[in-house]
């Protein structure tokens, strides 16, 4: 967690014992920071010279200097060559920002001081700024320790950070800081859930730990369905996922209504198989642990609920998350199976592992049924197909709506959740058409453009007069190499942020 203070004081009239210092490529340091430095006795450019550092985006300079018989640190961070687009410095600061986190975690230190930055950007404000500075240095200290017995191996998770800024930058600041909590929180969250391990985290408890949230909130609801609640309702595609494993299948409804009037009513969709073995069409062994993330839809759009309960936004919004197992027992669905959906349509269930897309069906036919959506949105780790065409660092996006299209990728550039649009066009509709049902839940040979097939399943149960898109996060949302604001191992908690912008930006 960080706890943050603002002070007006120059750099130099400070005294902390640690610092960060921002430094970009083309100017070098400015003047106040060669004077503040020149106070500790540190010769910057000796250093500089003797290291080869140069404020690369890549590069960090560890400084040690004294404040008369005072030791004080400062670690100084390149931002590399500053863009004139406000996405691509934020990217850059959301890195830097991750790299002191990297280093103070393995010292003492646990209170540490930052010159606030600022850049002459077009579209970029003090309010972005320290929003992005507060979401980076909480997701770059979140660790997954829970079950680590021995406390040595715990890195540090906490900080008291200063943040020296004119005093006429500081409302904006505090503002732009205390979103930029809420978004790292709730990013948190999301990978806190998909990092447990699935004996523990299960669809019960899942829904049990949101409700529990929802709770604490008054503009946030929370109805939960068990088996026999979706037994009634037609829930076929969850409960054939659900009938190989012991656990039961849950679906969560939550809502948040805003105060006042609103003009838009949002749904958001999150698959949520808290453990993926794929069924009779069993996984093969390798890396089969890592399906407890299969499970990141879900937590996706519920800890994004619980973001928007804290920021409130003028849009109602709806969320569903179907929660299930997907396990070969002896009861377990089986290749060749038909089965009934909430709509009422009928799919072919060749291939068991393709799980997900069955009970997004129910959950996606739900919602536009019960509610009237303006905009809908799904998430889900859905196809390997997507994660080998785009790999780690964009989630692939159908639609056939342009302005939502557009408005998911413009919130996907500023929040880093970054997301590629793919082509969503007829020609792939005859893919899923099954010769003995409505639907077949994998597309023919001869298409094999698995993660737009899977689309094209899905939009059999969405209305056709709601904008909708479907996000495949399979490629982003675990253990993503390179991605270094965050660990290499683990969830990221992709689409968290880029539905809060996304949401927030609406009137």
């Amino acid at each position: 967690m960080l706890d943050m203070q603002l002070k007006k004081h120059p750099l130099s009239e400070t005294h902390e014992g640690a610092y960060v210092l921002f430094v970009n490529s083309d100017s070098g340091i400015d003047k106040e920071q060669r004077v503040f430095l020149e106070g500790l006795t540190i010769d910057f450019d000796a250093l500089a010279a003797q290291t080869k550092f140069t404020a690369t985006l890549e590069a960090t300079l560890v400084c040690q200097g004294r404040r008369g018989d005072t030791l004080v640190w400062v670690l100084i961070v390149g931002l590399g060559t500053v863009s004139t687009n406000a996405s691509e410095v934020l990217t850059s600061l959301r890195l830097a920002a991750a790299r002191s986190i990297r280093y103070f975690e393995n010292t003492v230190i646990a209170n540490f001081a930052c010159e606030f930055p600022t850049f002459n950007v077009p579209g970029l404000d003090t309010f972005a700024v320290a929003q992005e500075l507060a979401t980076a240095w909480m997701t770059a200290a979140y660790q997954f320790n829970t079950y680590m017995t021995d406390q040595e191996r715990h890195l540090r998770g906490s900080y008291q950070i200063t943040l020296i800024a004119r005093e006429a930058e500081h409302e904006a600041i505090q503002t732009g800081w205390d979103r930029g909590v809420w978004e790292g929180f709730a990013v948190n969250q999301a990978r806190l859930w998909c990092d447990m391990p699935p004996c523990d985290l299960t669809p019960t408890t899942l829904a049990d730990h949101f409700a529990e949230i929802a709770s604490a909130h008054d503009n946030l609801s929370c109805q939960v369905f068990a088996k026999k609640e979706l037994e009634a309702l037609g829930m076929g595609g969850i409960l054939a996922v659900s009938q190989g494993s012991s656990q039961e299948p849950r679906l969560i409804v939550a809502e948040y209504k805003p105060e006042g009037s609103y003009t838009q009513t949002v749904g958001l969709v999150g698959k949520g198989v808290t453990f993926d073995s794929g069924g009779i069409s069993i996984k093969p062994s390798q890396n089969m642990d890592e399906m407890k993330d299969d499970m990141a839809g879900a937590a996706t759009v519920l800890a994004a609920m619980q973001a928007i309960a804290h920021l409130k936004p003028h849009v109602r919004v709806i969320a569903v998350a179907p929660l299930t197992e997907n396990m070969p027992g002896g009861s377990a669905t089986k290749p060749g199976d038909i089965i009934y959906h909430y709509n009422g349509k009928t799919s072919e269930i060749k291939n068991t592992d393709a799980e997900g897309r069955l009970i997004l069906a129910d959950a996606l036919a739900y919602i536009c049924k019960q509610y009237e959506l303006d905009i809908l949105v799904d998430l889900a780790t859905l196809t390997g197909a997507c994660a080998y065409a785009l790999g780690p660092f964009y989630a692939g996006l159908m639609t056939r709506t342009f302005g939502l299209r557009e408005q998911l990728v413009a919130a996907g550039e500023i929040s880093g959740d970054r997301v590629w649009p793919l082509p969503f066009t007829d020609e792939y509709k005859k893919a899923v058409v099954s010769d003995v049902a409505d639907v077949c839940n994998i597309g023919k040979d001869g298409y094999r453009a698995g993660a737009i097939t899977a689309g094209m399943f899905l939009e059999h149960f969405v209305d056709e007069t709601v904008a909708w898109a479907h996000l495949d996060i399979a490629g982003v949302s675990f253990k993503v190499l390179n991605k270094c604001h965050l660990r290499s191992t683990g969830a990221t908690g992709f689409g968290v942020r880029l539905l809060v912008a996304m949401l927030m930006n609406m009137h």
